[in-house]
């Protein structure tokens, strides 16, 4: 048995054992699969989530809808306030702690009411390299990882999402728009309207990974290296958008793009302790 077929039956046992699951679900590459997968094993027993606050992109809502129907998932929508709670809008570097533990409490009263047990989310297990202090939340709230938990890493989803015949199997990576603003930079409603505008704008260059880092006055744009020339190419476009949106100044970030790239200040001074939350 190949590696990945094995780790796909140690997800379906592991799945087969809760009987009844709440995903949190947002149309992302994981997620997809997951109740995908879920679905299969447990029919009429999963119940997909989508929480919608001004920290998710507006056009990730309506891809999850679509997806939860094409998978013929039962789905429910939710109203999460982060920007309610003036430890998350302070942008400490326990951030995300604040966020997702808003949503996993949210979700468990949820699960609660519906009579299931468990509530998962769909990290893996490429996602214990980066500094993720939402872990913690998890943790202290009893949410399961069922794909860490079988060792898929993305690459193993994406190919597994492939197979299954997924839209999402190569859709770019996903992160909360506040993920965007640097550590010590107040969380605004404003802001992350206007990162979500000039991400959009562009993946209409046909950039596949975008990712802009909003230092107030100033962008920071990061794409794979090889749409750099892509933006070049449209420079004056580019800069007229981004200054319509309220940028002063507007950089490239000749390193390209990559996961977590506000947390390498962090890993340089905490070293191997980023990984610990």
């Amino acid at each position: 048995m190949s590696p990945g077929k094995d780790k796909q039956k140690k997800l379906t046992f592991i799945l087969l054992k809760m009987d009844k699951v709440l995903i949190a679900f947002s149309g992302g590459v994981d997620s997809t699969f997951l109740v995908y997968l879920a679905n299969q094993i447990l029919p009429g027993k999963v119940l997909a989530v989508t929480a919608v606050s001004e920290t998710y992109p507006v056009k990730e809502l309506k891809e999850a809808k679509v997806l939860a129907k094409k998978i013929g998932i039962r789905h429910l929508v939710i109203k999460t306030r982060e920007l309610k709670n003036k430890k998350f809008k302070a942008n400490t570097t326990e951030r995300c702690y604040y966020c997702k533990k808003e949503l996993f409490s949210t979700l468990k009263k949820i699960a609660a009411k519906h009579k299931i047990e468990h509530v998962v989310d769909a990290a893996n297990i490429d996602d214990l390299k980066d500094y993720r202090p939402g872990s913690r939340a998890s943790r202290e709230l009893g949410i399961r990882h069922p794909l860490q938990e079988a060792g898929l890493t993305k690459k193993d989803i994406r190919q597994m999402s492939r197979r299954a015949s997924l839209p999402t199997w190569n859709k770019p990576a996903l992160a909360c728009l506040a993920s965007r603003i640097p550590y010590g930079y107040e969380i605004k409603g404003k802001n992350l309207a206007r990162i979500d505008q000039a991400e959009e704008f562009l993946r209409t260059l046909k950039l596949r990974q975008v990712r802009v880092r909003d230092y107030g006055r100033m962008a920071r744009i990061e794409v794979e290296p090889a749409g750099l020339p892509e933006i070049l190419k449209n420079r004056k476009k580019v800069i007229r958008y981004f200054k319509q949106l309220g940028y002063l100044y507007i950089t490239l970030d000749l390193a390209g793009y990559r996961m977590g790239s506000l947390n390498e200040e962090l890993k340089k001074v905490r070293g191997s302790r980023v990984h610990e939350s």
